[in-house]
């Protein structure tokens, strides 16, 4: 009978450890929907502020709701309803996205009708500030208002489709809470308390409906979901994402308030959508974080084996 030295058991017995500690316990079970709401509860009450969260599988129709009904102050995500405005008018031979829109910064108050101006220094974009007084088409206006979050875009092409329009089509899609009274700026309307106001809930029923080809027409969905894809700004939802992981979203953040808004698509064709939401909040860097993190949660359980 062969013996083995002390040396050669104690090297065995460490490969063995090292293969249990890579192997998946037995009967692990999955984390269940409670389970992450519990969690995701348990992060949100460690930052100050009001935050919601509506999350929706596109595969099961699951979903996880927390503050869904709270309102919002809207930030830049009504950019995406303005969007949708845009293509059902053009759905409706009302305009073409090949359209010439003249740039200029001064709009008028829904309070008054007295003028204001937009101004450079509060703007993410600088660059349709350097095309006053040229032309720019309607395609590109939606570009930058979506990707680069402009104002002046935003402004320009509110002016053209109409606030109250935009109102009807989020109530005609079924979104009953998100209020699109004016465009970006408007101070009169602000000391008013006329804002732009959403829900989670709103949010996560308006991008259901990109994602599955019904907001407007399945090709103008397609074309909208292809702007939302190059969305600049990614500190939220796609922040600790894989690469392979791609998200259609619109973010939205003024003082106190940081939103993000969109569809996560997983490289297996699978989806879901996500809203997160959050205001008063006291450290944006902090707050942002968490919510990245919120997001990397729910893509680990939609993901889970």
């Amino acid at each position: 009978m062969t013996r083995l030295n002390p040396q050669r058991i104690c090297l065995i017995l460490s490969c063995i450890s090292s293969l249990t500690l890579c192997l998946p316990a037995v009967g692990q079970k999955r984390q269940s929907i409670e389970q992450l709401r519990q969690n995701i509860e348990q992060e949100i009450s460690k930052q100050p502020g009001v935050y919601a969260v509506a999350f929706k599988d596109g595969a099961t129709g699951r979903e996880l709701l927390i503050n869904e009904h709270q309102s919002f102050h809207a930030a830049s995500t009504m950019k995406t309803p303005v969007m949708i405005e845009v293509y059902k008018q053009q759905t409706q031979g009302k305009l073409s996205l090949s359209d010439s829109i003249p740039v200029k910064t001064e709009f008028i108050s829904i309070v008054d009708g007295s003028p204001y101006q937009l101004s450079i220094n509060q703007d993410s974009d600088t660059s349709t500030y350097k095309e006053l007084g040229r032309q720019r088409t309607m395609a590109s206006l939606l570009y930058d208002m979506i990707t680069v979050s402009s104002n002046l875009a935003t402004n320009l092409i509110i002016e053209r489709v109409g606030a109250p329009n935009v109102l009807q089509t989020m109530r005609d899609m079924g979104a009953k809470d998100i209020q699109v009274l004016r465009g970006v700026e408007d101070t009169k309307a602000f000391q008013k308390g006329l804002n732009n106001t959403t829900t989670a809930y709103d949010l996560m029923l308006i991008f259901s409906q990109l994602a599955q080809g019904q907001a407007v027409s399945p090709e103008a969905s397609a074309e909208m979901v292809k702007v939302l894809l190059d969305q600049k700004f990614k500190s939220v939802i796609p922040a600790k994402l894989p690469s392979g992981v791609k998200v259609a979203h619109k973010t939205g953040s003024i003082a106190g308030v940081h939103h993000d808004s969109g569809i996560v698509y997983l490289p297996d064709g699978r989806y879901y959508v996500l809203v997160l939401l959050s205001q008063g909040i006291k450290d944006d860097k902090a707050a942002v974080a968490m919510m990245a993190g919120l997001s990397e949660r729910i893509y680990q359980y939609v993901t889970q084996p």
